[in-house]
């Protein structure tokens, strides 16, 4: 899927003649999962249009970042290998302890849902994050080279995530679970389990228009370790993407606790 051209195949017009959409009420923002009391990193400024807002469906964040199905099916097959082979009681406890597994696993992505807002303006991506300790992490649109987007199941939900460009000044432990997996050396941000994953890329793609095209993105995030246990975020090795617009010396990224 290429982010700059629209699903019909048809030319977009150039960006400064495609008005964003309205904005939605700052003062909303206060109202809706964690709040940021003004802190500039996790607060949109009183000029910055705010054009999306939005936290992680619970169940496909249990499924996709807490693995709480795989969680569910491994204890499963114990229970059932352990009934072949004639020991009923160890059924029982593979059970019981599959089931709090699960349960556990289902409690943290609610945990992590309910103490997630991503906010979305003309200028940047701000996360709002932290199930312990909130950490507001601001991502500047102009630091953004590439967008890569996996749907989810057919309801339109899906995740994104994000290659920056400049030195490495996020880290893996600081945006978990929201973090692509897989990319430690250059760590890239990740919308988890959105609604209208789709038309919400369409959106930062336009919005990313304002400071150049950003670069094609990809149809499917493969979740499989690459070789190295790590990929780098510049590499010419996808055919058909467009050259990133930002030079890797630009800085700009910020993240902190609250």
């Amino acid at each position: 899927m290429d982010l700059n051209r629209p699903a019909d195949g048809t030319d977009r017009a150039p960006a400064a003649a495609a008005p964003l959409a309205a904005g939605l009420d700052h003062a909303a923002l206060e109202n809706d999962g964690p709040k940021a009391f003004g802190d500039k990193l996790g607060t949109p400024a009183p000029d910055e249009r705010v054009l999306w807002k939005g936290r992680p469906n619970t169940a496909l964040l249990a499924r996709t970042a807490f693995h709480a199905r795989k969680a569910g099916l491994y204890m499963g097959a114990l229970v059932v290998i352990a009934l072949m082979l004639g020991k009923p009681d160890a059924a029982i406890v593979a059970a019981v302890l599959g089931t709090a597994l699960t349960a556990i696993l289902h409690v943290l992505a609610w945990a992590s849902a309910r103490s997630t807002l991503y906010i979305l303006t003309d200028e940047r991506l701000i996360m709002r994050i932290g199930i312990a300790i909130e950490t507001r992490v601001n991502i500047p649109l102009k630091q953004i080279t590439a967008a890569h987007l996996a749907p989810i199941g057919s309801r339109g939900y899906g995740e994104i995530a994000f290659e920056l460009a400049g030195e490495r000044l996020l880290g893996t432990v600081l945006l978990w679970p929201h973090v692509r997996p897989w990319h430690y050396a250059m760590p890239q941000p990740m919308l988890r389990a959105v609604p209208d994953a789709a038309a919400l890329a369409q959106t930062i793609a336009e919005a990313r228009m304002r400071f150049g095209a950003i670069a094609r993105n990809l149809s499917e995030i493969k979740e499989s370790q690459p070789a190295g246990g790590h990929q780098g975020t510049q590499s010419g090795a996808i055919p058909g993407r467009l050259t990133p617009m930002l030079h890797r010396s630009e800085q700009g990224l910020e993240g902190a606790p609250a």
